[in-house]
């Protein structure tokens, strides 16, 4: 595998999309002895603002308030954080880009995991002659709701770049396409009518948007096997989509193994040219897992 093939199309200085991707809606205090990136400042306000903290009590997708190994909306958080980075980082992108719009990508994410989301969507579209969906509503949350304050005392709202609030609003982890790339142009956020309209405007976001398919596909289905909503027979059913697909021993099947061959078989199969893809056979394999698991889950 080739490390660092990436690293030309970066949002850094020097890129053509730097300027619109470190924009602004307004002027954000600035100091004398700032040490942080303009991305890694979107970070620490996401992680400071109380949409990132009620994370915590949200579903992912099992609802197990008596069980603390059941993973939580700001675990699944973490795990994508941790998938995109190591995405990133071996590509040669910016990490401290990844790591915003990771943190920040399910903010506006209902309670109770889809199902709740549905809910929201079906009543939005009754009532209001509107739809719900969390991309979106996530952009809402760090644009109007979620306040911070500044080193004056004064609650401001979040603040954002272009680029986070891009890769927040374009992160939908539904990937139709055998390949993911960037769009070229800004964009009025706001326009924006449904999940997936748009590709992210970055290579950040693109690794965003499948670095949360990754961590559905890892840690969800450990979820379902540890509550038992998976039985023996399923179990082994899935096992075996897994050990056919990718030529992995049943034995050695876990949630360590299938991430990180996920990982590997990314970073190898991607290059600028032809986007951000998976293998023929882990795109077989990612349609058979949800197919299977959205039978159970």
């Amino acid at each position: 595998m080739e490390k660092g093939k990436f690293a030309d199309y970066a949002i850094r200085e020097g890129n053509v999309k730097w300027n619109d991707s470190i924009k602004r809606q307004k002027e954000l205090y600035d100091r004398e002895d700032e040490l942080r990136s303009p991305f890694y400042r979107d970070y620490n306000h996401i992680f400071n603002c109380m949409a990132f903290r009620r994370l915590k009590h949200k579903t992912q997708v099992f609802f197990a308030t008596h069980n603390d190994h059941i993973c939580t909306r700001m675990e699944h958080v973490n795990h994508v954080m941790s998938i995109s980075y190591d995405i990133s980082s071996y590509l040669g992108l910016n990490t401290d880009l990844t790591l915003a719009i990771a943190i920040g990508h399910d903010i506006g994410h209902a309670p109770f995991g889809h199902a709740g989301e549905t809910i929201l969507r079906n009543l939005a579209e009754k009532y209001l002659e509107d739809n719900f969906w969390h991309e979106k509503n996530g952009l809402r949350f760090a644009d109007k709701y979620e306040t911070l304050q500044d080193p004056y005392g004064n609650e401001e709202n979040l603040n954002l770049t272009y680029a986070v609030r891009d890769g927040i609003i374009s992160h939908c982890g539904e990937i139709k396409e055998r390949s993911l790339k960037p769009r070229d142009n800004v964009i009025d956020l706001y326009s924006i009518t449904k999940p997936n309209e748009y590709s992210p405007f970055t290579w950040e976001g693109c690794v965003v948007k499948i670095s949360d398919k990754i961590a559905f596909i890892g840690r969800d289905i450990e979820d379902a096997i540890m509550l038992k909503v998976l039985s023996k027979r399923n179990i082994i059913e899935l096992y075996k989509i897994i050990e056919n697909d990718i030529n992995i021993k049943i034995s050695d099947i876990n949630n360590t193994v299938i991430i990180h061959n996920f990982l590997i078989d990314l970073c190898r199969h991607s290059d600028p040219l032809n986007g951000l893809r998976f293998s023929e056979k882990y795109l077989i394999l990612i349609d058979h897992l949800k197919k299977f698991c959205y039978s159970y889950i």
